[in-house]
């Protein structure tokens, strides 16, 4: 589905259905969508769960990034808006540690009771020791300090490349992000991020294309991820992608 700062275009997705289309499960991040960053509005949420009833199909609302919000308003999960028609997903991978596999699901009790059948039968045991991990991690109430100190780690990251994107590569058009780990960053038509990818590399600098994300466009854009880097990188960084983008 097309995308804008909203997320997902729900009235594109509401022609497309008038006109014959027919989906079983849409797949939604609806906060801090990877790979784009952006977060659907209330309206559209509200849209997409009344399509869904509407045409009889399933909402994965898949929210690792909600927790990590550090600006702006939360909005309100679609399960709470139509428990009926979604399932929500989310991770502790973002808000305990990327190395912890331990996720949860919430929706339907009949939906849910088919996946825990088919999970059992396909991998026999969860990580019960990452499980107990993090168990234990919520319990404590270290989850909470753990939140407070990624979203501010990350709301400093994420304000340190708008500025210096803005600095040195003027043409970089992207919305600030308000949470999550990513920006969607996109250049003048015409730019060959492909090349400007190798440029960068040459310079140390890695990127994902936007071509990869997309099976059509996007040749023009690319995502920045500023979770893993520390303000300092992240000013290097940019100065050495202008510098890429400017040897094009």
């Amino acid at each position: 589905m097309p995308l804008d700062a909203d997320g997902i275009d729900t009235g594109e997705l509401a022609r497309m259905l008038a006109a014959g289309a027919r989906p079983t499960l849409a797949h939604v991040i609806p906060n801090f969508q990877n790979p784009a960053g952006y977060t659907l509005s209330l309206p559209r949420r509200r849209e997409l769960v009344a399509l869904a009833a509407e045409y009889n199909f399933l909402i994965l609302e898949d929210d690792p990034y909600a927790e990590l919000r550090f600006s702006g308003e939360p909005q309100p999960t679609m399960l709470s808006l139509e428990p009926d028609r979604v399932v929500y997903a989310s991770s502790f991978t973002k808000t305990v540690c990327p190395g912890v596999r331990v996720g949860y699901l919430v929706g339907p009790p009949d939906v849910i009771a088919g996946i825990t059948r088919r999970a059992t039968n396909t991998y026999i045991s969860p990580g019960m020791v990452s499980e107990a991990l993090v168990y234990e991690f919520c319990a404590s109430g270290a989850l909470e300090r753990s939140i407070e100190t990624v979203k501010t780690a990350l709301a400093e990251r994420a304000r340190t490349l708008a500025a210096a994107l803005r600095r040195d590569i003027p043409d970089a058009q992207f919305v600030d992000p308000q949470g999550g780990y990513f920006m969607w960053v996109t250049l003048p038509a015409g730019t060959d991020v492909a090349s400007l990818f190798d440029a960068a590399a040459e310079r140390g600098v890695a990127f994902v294309k936007g071509s990869d994300f997309m099976l059509h466009g996007g040749e023009n854009a690319l995502r920045l991820a500023y979770s893993g880097v520390t303000p300092a990188e992240i000013e290097q960084g940019v100065a050495r992608l202008a510098d890429a983008y400017g040897s094009l």
